[in-house]
């Protein structure tokens, strides 16, 4: 058998293994197969120096302010319909799974150090939320929305944040210049909402200039986002109506470490699309693939299953 033969084989071999792992995965998870997939999330350590205060701290009524955790406050799975008035000093507040539908700005007058929000899990819908209430927190690092009722993206909210989670809401608009406003932004979350390409036509996430995770899916797009910055890492766009990757699209994207198309209406890709320096993980499971695209040597977890194809030879460079 000649040497090429015997690529051939080992490519085929190897690309039989990879046609059998599991299409649902976590990015440091071991893999698993839910019947849902989720998005993951990117979480650098946001921490910082506290500052000090002097003690007892309060704590609103509702809440438990746990001795070993002072700077914390935790009001969550509480049946909670109204937030309650929160202590200067605290620095995270955990406010999700209650009956929250409003975030007016009175609770908040007298914080000054907060660097998370978590009202995740409640019923808070857009015109409820008091105007500059997030943006004058000029310490908020994390803002977690997701799981709410949310039709409009919570606009402003203070260039300090860093992760933003808005997954599982109504978001059908994004502000028109609004993002320019988070130069800290890294990691944002807009999977399950109503966004659809007229959206994405502003370009609203060009000039994020520190943005390394992008979640899109499980919405209405037809085709990849335009112009997102080169510092993106993670892009996550399954469940949409996506049929082409423009060729030459990655070149500006040249950190991505892992990208998620399952679940859309790819057919065919340019060849050396995926010729991507540090892509790790690749997922283009579920879609309408037939043909041969490129596979690069760095390339650890690829998922095609539920496809057309019939027969793939992987080409890996020697």
């Amino acid at each position: 058998m000649g040497i090429l033969s015997q690529l051939s084989v080992i490519h085929l071999l190897w690309a039989a293994m990879v046609f059998c792992q599991y299409e649902d995965y976590d990015f440091e998870d071991e893999y698993e197969e839910p019947d849902h997939q989720q998005p993951y999330y990117f979480n650098p350590n946001t921490q910082a120096e506290v500052p000090r205060f002097p003690f007892p701290f309060e704590c609103a009524r509702e809440c438990f302010c746990p001795p070993a955790f002072p700077l914390s406050m935790y009001c969550d799975h509480r049946k909670l319909k109204t937030i309650p008035n929160i202590p200067s000093h605290v620095q995270q507040l955990y406010l999700q799974n209650n009956d929250i539908e409003a975030v007016p700005a009175g609770p908040f007058t007298n914080v000054t150090f907060i660097r998370e929000i978590n009202l995740s899990h409640n019923k808070i819908k857009s015109h409820l939320i008091d105007h500059d209430v997030f943006a004058k927190l000029s310490n908020l690092v994390q803002l977690h929305l997701q799981h709410n009722e949310l039709e409009e993206f919570p606009f402003p909210v203070p260039s300090s944040l860093e992760r933003l989670l808005l997954g599982f809401n109504k978001i059908s608009q994004l502000p028109g210049n609004g993002l320019e406003g988070l130069p800290n932004i890294t990691m944002l979350d807009l999977c399950n909402n109503f966004l659809d390409d007229s959206v994405l036509k502003g370009k609203p996430f060009s000039n994020m200039k520190n943005l390394m995770q992008l979640n899109l899916c499980n919405n209405k797009l037809q085709t990849m986002p335009p112009d997102l910055p080169s510092s993106l890492m993670y892009l996550s766009l399954e469940n949409n109506s996506i049929s082409y990757i423009p060729e030459n699209y990655f070149n500006r994207l040249p950190k991505i470490i892992a990208l998620r198309m399952s679940h859309n209406n790819l057919q065919n890709i340019p060849r050396n699309t995926f010729n991507l320096p540090n892509l790790t993980e690749l997922n283009l499971g579920h879609n309408k693939l037939k043909e041969v695209f490129y596979i690069p040597r760095s390339l650890q977890h690829l998922y095609i299953e539920g496809n057309d194809i019939e027969s793939m030879l992987m080409v890996v460079t020697l």
